[in-house]
């Protein structure tokens, strides 16, 4: 995570950050004129940089609610569902997910001495992929894609050392988040953690989702912590340049709010804080 010259002189600023995952996306209203076919000549447009394609289930739509609107109907009448599909960086550190209502880019760390390409980096490399697909839908006359909300998530590892050694002393990490392993107490220390809560941004541009849950590494079985910040919503400016202006607003709370939930001298010492 990091700001750039164009930034507030206080935006945090990383070093070495934990963050792993970067997934910008919208949802939009279902485009049932997009069918089977259609996946394999989209995949065309991307093939060459994306080499690899897969299915995976569908996400379900999860629509955030401010102040009761009305219900937004997602069904697609007799259309069959479609599945999500990945199209795969030929390096491995980009995705890009399509599925009938929705559209994702990830950036991901696939190895250690992968470096995480600012946020700038990241934007750009989803609003070109956005742009190639909003237009293989006009070109194939597909329908307008009318959104119904953004979305923004920052992946975080956490490993063992960095600020923390057992789930007891997990306050040295996140000092709104901690465990009295000094008071004598019947239980012992928790040996799984899971805690979520939100946070509203104003004027309902978005609520701000952060998870902070334990989980072991897939191949050497480390275990780590997982902080992901999620934050969905929708302003009232729904065209290109509005959805970009609202991924800054979801950037800047999502990297002020990491700086928030933790220790400041872990993200000095540890992911090397540069203001």
């Amino acid at each position: 995570m990091a700001g750039d010259s164009k930034t507030k002189k206080d935006f945090p600023d990383y070093e070495n950050p934990p963050v792993i995952e970067v997934v910008c996306g919208v949802l939009f209203r279902p485009m049932t004129k997009f069918l089977t076919p259609h996946v394999g000549l989209l995949w065309e447009k991307y093939r060459e940089e994306y080499p690899e394609c897969s299915e995976v289930a569908p996400l379900d739509p999860v629509i955030e609610r401010f102040e009761e609107p009305p219900q937004i109907s997602l069904e697609i009448g007799n259309v069959p569902p479609l599945p999500r599909v990945w199209f795969v960086h030929r390096k491995g550190q980009g995705i890009i997910q399509v599925q009938r209502d929705r559209f994702l880019h990830n950036w991901r760390k696939t190895k250690p001495g992968d470096s995480y390409p600012r946020y700038h980096s990241v934007k750009k490399m989803y609003k070109d992929r956005f742009l190639k697909f909003k237009n293989f839908l006009e070109e194939n006359n597909l329908g307008t894609m009318e959104p119904l909300q953004y979305e923004m998530t920052y992946v975080n590892h956490i490993s063992q050392g960095q600020g923390w050694q057992t789930f007891g002393d997990i306050g040295s990490l996140f000092p709104d988040f901690s465990f009295n392993a000094m008071k004598v107490r019947f239980l012992p220390e928790p040996n799984t953690l899971n805690w979520r809560t939100t946070f509203l941004l104003p004027e309902n541009a978005a609520r701000m989702h952060v998870v902070i849950r334990n989980v072991k590494m897939r191949e050497s079985g480390q275990p780590i912590i997982l902080l992901e910040l999620t934050v969905r919503g929708i302003g009232q400016d729904k065209s290109i340049e509005g959805m970009f202006t609202w991924f800054d607003l979801a950037r800047e709370w999502i990297v002020r709010g990491f700086a928030d939930i933790t220790e400041e001298s872990v993200q000095r010492e540890i992911w090397k804080r540069k203001r």
